[in-house]
């Protein structure tokens, strides 16, 4: 297992993942940052929301190319998919360590 420091949304987290997947998980991170850093207004509001726009921005695009792919044509959206559901698995963890960390104070 290692370690990866993400910045999003002007917050450092640091996020365990497999050997070798490093790279993969900054480049999630960094989509994550880029899709909240085109929101107005995210300055000041708390990391569960923050991370919950993130969320929603992502599954929001992951629907969007669902809608606009024909279901019979072979396509990228299984890969987009997956990718898409290892940024929520990261989302979830993080969120998990905030309410953690939120329970503990």
């Amino acid at each position: 297992m290692s370690n990866v420091n993400l910045t999003i949304g002007g917050r450092s987290y640091t996020v365990a993942c497999g050997d070798g997947e490093e790279p993969h998980i900054e480049r999630l991170g960094r989509m994550i940052d880029d899709k909240l850093a085109r929101l107005p207004n995210m300055a000041g509001q708390s990391e569960p929301r923050m991370l919950l726009f993130a969320a929603l921005l992502l599954a929001d695009e992951l629907h969007e190319l669902r809608s606009r792919t024909p279901s019979s044509t072979p396509d990228n959206t299984g890969v987009i998919g997956e990718t898409l559901e290892r940024v929520a698995e990261t989302l979830e963890s993080l969120a998990d360590r905030l309410e953690s960390r939120g329970e503990a104070t």
